[in-house]
């Protein structure tokens, strides 16, 4: 008896947390591309120093 009591316990515990991760997992929020400089690199060293690392600085660099 005291067995399947735990194992009901356990059951009924683990279904309520997945139900709790399939409601939170809906207001994860987006992140916004290039905020705080995530998507700009300035480059700090070298003969472009100072400039923003974009695709013809990149491309050159080959």
């Amino acid at each position: 008896m005291r067995d399947t009591k735990h194992l009901e316990k356990f059951a009924r515990e683990r279904i309520q947390r997945e139900e709790q991760k399939k409601l939170f997992k809906n207001k994860i929020k987006s992140v916004e591309a290039g905020a705080n400089g995530t998507l700009e690199y300035t480059i700090k060293e070298g003969v472009n120093k100072g400039k923003i690392a974009d695709d013809k600085i990149l491309k050159n660099k080959d």
